[in-house]
């Protein structure tokens, strides 16, 4: 009796304990009860039905990552390649996963083998060599629309490796090599243009500065040369009206002396005499004098008789 107590104790304990299932958080756990979905636990903890409910599969629901190995491809001109994706994804729907597909990675891989082939076989080798970003796009597109029945979301598809015939990587890799020359010519010339345009550039200001250099010297010699002679000129200026002055002043002081000494008059007439002398002695002028001069002139010359003769 002892024994069978403990034996219920044992199997009352046992029932409990797996009564209770604990869910870590980024999982969930199908239940089925009686073979028929019940419902999916979140994390935290439950209490089920020992013998009755049953869990059916354990769910991540953390972002996953799946490699696929390199595919053989054929191109649209007929280039074999291979190609090795990575898909990343997430279970958005514990259920789906579980009753609509057997196994939905299975279902990620080969749909997405599928696809690519399809995408790359309507390219070309060098479309798929310069369109990676392009074919990621139309199977992300693609491979979600194919999974979302599996309750799954494709994150992101992304293309690892393209790996070409040993041939068609020598050709490319000397295409590469040519292309760089290439480029490493175009560059080289590009740098002479520049170093030419510079070079020309500098001899262009270089001239401009002489020859704003020069015509500043030329203005500036002009400008010299003006003052000199304005300088000059107002030096004789200068001198000619010193000389008037001092003539001026001659003359004035020989008038003073003919005045006070009385002879103002006869030396006047002398002077007119002297001047109608030197009138007469070219046949080509012609006198007209007035009458009152005519009748001065005798007694001009006789005072200029009396002068020679006290001379």
């Amino acid at each position: 009796m002892y024994y069978v107590f403990v034996a219920l104790l044992v199997i009352l304990l046992i029932g409990l304990l797996s009564s209770i299932k604990i869910v870590n958080t980024g999982y969930i756990f199908v239940l089925e009860r009686f073979g028929q979905y019940k419902a999916s636990l979140e994390p935290g903890w439950h209490f089920i039905i020992p013998f009755v409910d049953f869990v059916r599969r354990k769910i991540s629901t953390k972002q996953q990552i799946l490699d696929i190995e390199p595919q053989s491809v054929i191109t649209k001109d007929n280039v074999k390649i291979s190609i090795d994706n990575v898909i990343f994804y997430k279970v958005m729907n514990a259920r789906d996963a579980v009753y609509n597909i057997e196994n939905y990675k299975s279902g990620i891989v080969y749909s997405t083998i599928t696809n690519m082939r399809n995408i790359v076989g309507n390219m070309t080798l060098d479309e798929v060599l310069s369109g990676r970003d392009m074919i990621n796009s139309e199977l992300l597109k693609v491979v979600d629309e194919v999974t979302d029945a599996y309750g799954i979301k494709i994150l992101s598809v992304e293309i690892k490796n393209i790996i070409t015939p040993s041939e068609i990587q020598q050709a490319m890799e000397k295409q590469m090599r040519a292309e760089r020359d290439k480029r490493a010519t175009i560059l080289q010339a590009e740098g002479q243009k520049q170093g030419e345009i510079a070079r020309a550039e500098g001899e262009k200001q270089a001239k401009i500065l002489q020859a704003e250099a020069e015509k500043e010297a030329n203005i500036r010699r002009a400008e010299g040369l003006k003052e000199s002679q304005l300088l000059e000129a107002q030096g004789k200026a200068n001198a000619i009206e010193i000389i008037a002055q001092a003539q001026a002043e001659a003359i004035s002081r020989v008038n003073k002396s003919i005045i006070e000494s009385g002879t103002n008059s006869t030396v006047i007439a002398l002077k007119q005499v002297e001047a109608l002398q030197e009138m007469a002695k070219n046949p080509a002028n012609k006198l007209i004098l007035p009458n009152e001069a005519i009748s001065s002139l005798g007694s001009i010359a006789a005072i200029a008789e009396m002068l020679k003769k006290d001379k």
